[in-house]
């Protein structure tokens, strides 16, 4: 049963992740998570688990994608950056909450995934861009979630908010990834709070430490 499997993510996987927002998780009863699973995988559509998508990619957990979505507190008014569309769930989520949300997909088969999701679930005011997230593209944002792990937050990202602008991002190298709330305060300045440890996979392109050798 369908609903039920829905309700039983919301009872016992997020609410229990401190995730209490009545907006997001009437959000998560509303935006079906199975119509942007690939066929291949609906069975998985609302386990606590990471879902497989074309050419290696996966969708983020449930609890972890509702999670940032209650940290951001999204509003009406405001514009919204995607670095990682994936299938398309996360921005619809956002989109929900914002006035728009443009999202950048470095895999072209997965953009398409992305559109094609969005546009049979009826979200307009979304803009799928087949995009390397990783270079800077310019612009200016309230919001910015990077759907995936990365082992710093660039520079040129920060930038782009505005003052009193929320940018997510899982940071750090396995074993030890904090996702982190970053809030710009003033312009170019930003301070930032540790949200919960979790692990998730690398957005690509984005630079790493340098390793050495002996």
């Amino acid at each position: 049963n369908t609903e039920q499997a829905r309700f039983n993510m919301i009872e016992q996987q997020i609410r229990p992740w401190n995730v209490l927002d009545p907006s997001v998780l009437q959000l998560l009863a509303v935006v079906k998570r199975e119509d942007f699973v690939p066929a291949a995988h609906r069975a998985l559509a609302f386990m606590d688990t990471e879902v497989p998508l074309p050419e290696g990619q996966c969708m983020l957990a449930p609890r972890v994608e509702a999670r940032l979505l209650q940290e951001l507190h999204v509003q009406r008014h405001e514009r919204v950056l995607e670095i990682g569309a994936g299938s398309g769930y996360m921005a619809a989520l956002l989109a929900h909450k914002a006035l728009s949300v443009r999202t950048l997909e470095k895999r072209p088969v997965l953009a398409d995934m992305a559109r094609s999701n969005l546009k049979r679930a009826g979200v307009l005011n979304v803009d799928v861009l087949a995009a390397d997230g990783s270079i800077d593209h310019g612009g200016s944002y309230d919001v910015i979630v990077l759907s995936g792990s990365v082992a710093a937050v660039p520079a040129f990202l920060l930038k782009q908010l505005k003052p009193g602008g929320r940018l997510v991002a899982i940071v750090g190298q396995e074993p030890v990834m904090r996702a982190t709330l970053y809030t710009c305060v003033a312009a170019g300045q930003c301070r930032h709070e540790v949200l919960f440890d979790t692990v998730a996979p690398r957005l690509e392109g984005f630079a790493e430490p340098a390793r050495f050798s002996f």
